[in-house]
C-alpha cells in the first residue's frame, strides 16, 4: 500500500532513472492533458511531498499521487508492461522508460507554481520542512478526534497511511478510535512516526517490528484473526466507509 516511504522511494528511483536526461516520449493518456508533449525538455528534479510526487521537466511539473493503486515503473525502453490498459503515462529518455500505473490523480502543473498543490499540507515526515513541535501541534488541536483520523489527516503530518495508522495505534497501546486526548505524549507519537517511515524510506517491504522475516514485519495491519504477537490475543478487524479504510487492533494490548 503506498504511503509516505513508498513514494519517497519510487522518487528515488525516478530520479535515478531520469534526472539529467531528455525526454524522447511523453505519453500522457488524461484526456486534459492528451495534447501535452514534453518531449524534448530536460528533466530537472524529481521530488516527493508526503504522498504526492512531482516530475519537473521543462517549464512543467508532472504531479501524481498513487492513491490505494497506483505506482510508478521504471524497465529498459521496449519492455512490455502488464495492465496495459492501467497505463496513465509513458515517459522515454534515452534506454530508460517509466511509466505510471492506475495513479490517483495524474496533472501536468506549471512549474512556477507546482507547490500550491501540496500547500495544505503538514510537515513532510520525510521532507526537509519536518518539524516534530508542529506536527504534534496539529495532531492536539482537536483533542476529541480519534487517533488514526488524526494521524492519516495530511494536513497534520504528510506521510502517514492506514498501515502506519494503525501500527502507530498499537504501538502506543490506543485503540484506533481513541480520542487524541487519550495520548499522553503526542510529541513522541509524531517522533516515532518520522523513525518508522525513515527505517522504511530505501526499502518496498516495510517492518515496523524491526523484523524483515516474511510474515512477522508488521504488528497488526493485515492480521485479522491472527494471535497478537505481544499477548496472544486474535487482531480484531473491523472495515470503514471512509475511503474503504480497514482498521486491525489488539483487544488486550490496545484500551
Amino acid at each position: 500500500m503506498p504511503e509516505g516511504d513508498t513514494v519517497f522511494h519510487t522518487a528515488a528511483n525516478l530520479r535515478e532513472a531520469l534526472v539529467g536526461k531528455t525526454l524522447t516520449r511523453c505519453d500522457i493518456r488524461v484526456p486534459r492533458y492528451a495534447t501535452v508533449d514534453l518531449t524534448g525538455h530536460t528533466v530537472d528534479e524529481v521530488i516527493s511531498r508526503g504522498k504526492h510526487l512531482f516530475i519537473r521537466v521543462g517549464p512543467a511539473s508532472i504531479h501524481s499521487h498513487l492513491k490505494m493503486d497506483g505506482a510508478w515503473r521504471v524497465a529498459p525502453k521496449g519492455r512490455p508492461m502488464r495492465n496495459a490498459y492501467k497505463i496513465r503515462v509513458v515517459l522515454e529518455a534515452g534506454d530508460i522508460q517509466a511509466v505510471g500505473i492506475d495513479l490517483g490523480i495524474l496533472e501536468v502543473l506549471d512549474r512556477e507554481h507546482d507547490e500550491d498543490a501540496v500547500a495544505h499540507l503538514g510537515p513532510d515526515l520525510l521532507g526537509d520542512d519536518w518539524d516534530p513541535e508542529v506536527a504534534s501541534a496539529n495532531l492536539s488541536k482537536d483533542p476529541d478526534r480519534p487517533i488514526a483520523q488524526a494521524l492519516l489527516d495530511q494536513r497534520n503530518l504528510a506521510g502517514v497511511g492506514n498501515v502506519y495508522a494503525n501500527e502507530l495505534c498499537f504501538v502506543f497501546g490506543r485503540l484506533p478510535t481513541s480520542p487524541v486526548s487519550s495520548l499522553t505524549d503526542p510529541l513522541r507519537v509524531a517522533n516515532r512516526a518520522r523513525d518508522m517511515l525513515w527505517a522504511n524510506r530505501s526499502r518496498w517491504n516495510r517492518t515496523t517490528t524491526g523484523n524483515r522475516r516474511g510474515g512477522q514485519e508488521l504488528w497488526v495491519y493485515g492480521r485479522g484473526g491472527e494471535a497478537c504477537r505481544r499477548c496472544g490475543t486474535p487482531i480484531r478487524r473491523a472495515e470503514s466507509s471512509e475511503e474503504d479504510r480497514v482498521t486491525y487492533w489488539c483487544p488486550s494490548c490496545q484500551r
